[in-house]
C-alpha cells in the first residue's frame, strides 16, 4: 500500500530552453524493444531486450515570439535534440529522478491550433534517442 503521495510539478527543458512555465502536462515513456530469441526446441516464446525505446509527450500553452513555444518547437522539428525532464522542480534525488534524453526526434509540429474562447495549446511528441536516469 502506498504511504506517500506526490504532487506533480515537472520541470522540462528542450534544447536547453526551459518549458516548465508553459507546460500543462509531460509524459515520459521508457522501455526497450522486445526481440524474440525463440529456438526450435523451445515450448514458448522467449525474448531479450533490444534497443531503448523512448517517447516524450508534452502539452504546452502556445505562445508566439522570438523565444517562445512556437519558435522553439519550430527550431527542433525534424532535428535531433536533447530533453531533460524530472517530476519536480527540486534537486534530483532518489525521490525526484532526472531523465536526460539525447538524440530524440520530433517529426511533426502543429504551430497553430486555435479554438474560439480557449487558450491555444500545442502537443509536441518526441521519439527515439537514448535516456539516462540521474538521482545525484
Amino acid at each position: 500500500m502506498a504511504t506517500t503521495t506526490f504532487l506533480s510539478n515537472a520541470t522540462v527543458t528542450v534544447n536547453s530552453v526551459d518549458y516548465s512555465d508553459q507546460c500543462k502536462s509531460a509524459t515520459l515513456t521508457v522501455g526497450v524493444d522486445q526481440l524474440e530469441k525463440t529456438a526450435m526446441g523451445d515450448t514458448g516464446h522467449l525474448y531479450v531486450a533490444g534497443l531503448q525505446n523512448v517517447t516524450v509527450a508534452l502539452e504546452l500553452y502556445n505562445s508566439y515570439g522570438a523565444a517562445e513555444i512556437e519558435a522553439s518547437l519550430t527550431a527542433v522539428c525534424g532535428v535531433s535534440t536533447t530533453i531533460v525532464i524530472s517530476p519536480s522542480g527540486l534537486v534530483e534525488s532518489a525521490s525526484n529522478p532526472e531523465y536526460t534524453i539525447t538524440g530524440c526526434f520530433m517529426p511533426t509540429f502543429t504551430p497553430i491550433a486555435s479554438t474560439v474562447g480557449e487558450l491555444s495549446m500545442v502537443t509536441a511528441t518526441f521519439n527515439g534517442g537514448s535516456y539516462a536516469r540521474d538521482i545525484v
